[in-house]
C-alpha cells in the first residue's frame, strides 16, 4: 500500500456536503478571529443584527435566532458589557425587558458587515451565490 504525502488533496472529487461542511468550517473560523478582534461572538453579530430595526424582548431574540432564553441571556449580558446594547423595562409590560441597540453596537454591527468580504474572499457573483443558499437553507429547513 502506497501512502500519498501529497498534502493537497483533490477536492474536485470530495461529495458536496463535504466541501459545504469544510466551506462553513473555514468561514466559521475567520468570523470568530474577526468578530473576536471587536469584541463580538457569533451569536452577538446575530443578535446586534436582529436589533437594528429596533428595540425587541429577550424572548422574541431567543426564537429568532434560534437559541434558548438562557444562552440569548448570556448573549445579551456580554453585549451588555461591552456597550453595545441597552435593556430597560418594556412601557407596555413592566415585567419583560427590551433590549435597545447602541449607538456603539450599531457601529460595531456595520463594521463587522463591512469586514465580511475581508472574510469571505471574492465570491465573484455573489448575488447568485447567496440565492443558491438561501435556496439550499430554505429546503433543507423545510425538510425538502
Amino acid at each position: 500500500m502506497t501512502v500519498s504525502t501529497n498534502p493537497d488533496p483533490d477536492l474536485s472529487t470530495w461529495p458536496t456536503g463535504r466541501l459545504l461542511a469544510v466551506a462553513a468550517r473555514l468561514v466559521e473560523q475567520r468570523w470568530a478571529a474577526v468578530l473576536d478582534g471587536m469584541g463580538l461572538t457569533h451569536a452577538g453579530l446575530i443578535a446586534l443584527h436582529l436589533l437594528r430595526d429596533g428595540p425587541l424582548p429577550q424572548r422574541t431574540l431567543a426564537q429568532r435566532c434560534q437559541v434558548t432564553d438562557q444562552t440569548m441571556s448570556r448573549t445579551l449580558d456580554r453585549l451588555a458589557k461591552a456597550g453595545f446594547v441597552t435593556r430597560a423595562a418594556d412601557p407596555a409590560d413592566g415585567r419583560r425587558q427590551l433590549t435597545r441597540l447602541t449607538a456603539g453596537g450599531r457601529a460595531v454591527h456595520e463594521q463587522a458587515v463591512r469586514a465580511e468580504p475581508a472574510v469571505l474572499g471574492d465570491l465573484g457573483d455573489d448575488g447568485s451565490f447567496r440565492a443558491g443558499l438561501l435556496d439550499l437553507v430554505t429546503r433543507l429547513s423545510a425538510g425538502d
